[in-house]
């Protein structure tokens, strides 16, 4: 009997900030599943620079302790981490720019989902990307959790 293979998932920083905003909730109990091995995290160094950025914001710092920031940067680093990304191929595009490195996120790793809970952004509305489904965390709790 072979090896089991964990599902790979991307968690947008919206979710990670989310599960160290408020320790109940889909965020939190997603983050949680992949501390106890549920699943397997895929994350890039553009993302963990951003999550370090965004977590400095005045509105988020007041909200955020830096030992539970500095604890999942921490954690993070036992994720699959994504060191170089490729360019995104052409004619595929996204509505905010700062979210392109999701989505080259997607493609490099065939990552099984992206969890992100960004209405406006149009990745959702994308609904998946090759056999990446793209979902909420409410819905990735409720069929992959």
């Amino acid at each position: 009997m072979g090896a089991r293979t964990l599902m790979r998932v991307i968690l947008d920083t919206n979710v990670l900030l989310g599960a160290l905003i408020s320790q109940r909730g889909p965020s939190d109990m997603i983050y949680r599943a992949w501390r106890t091995a549920r699943f397997d995290l895929v994350t890039s160094a553009a993302q963990l620079d951003e999550l370090r950025r965004v977590s400095r914001y005045p509105k988020l710092r007041s909200i955020l302790p830096a030992h539970r920031v500095g604890t999942m940067m921490n954690n993070m680093r036992r994720a699959v981490v994504l060191d170089v990304l490729p360019s995104l191929p052409n004619g595929m595009a996204t509505s905010d720019p700062d979210d392109v490195f999701l989505l080259v996120m997607v493609l490099a790793s065939a990552a099984d989902y992206l969890v992100t809970g960004d209405h406006h952004a149009g990745l959702l509305q994308r609904g998946r990307v090759g056999r990446t489904q793209i979902v909420t965390p409410v819905t990735f709790c409720s069929e992959a959790l």
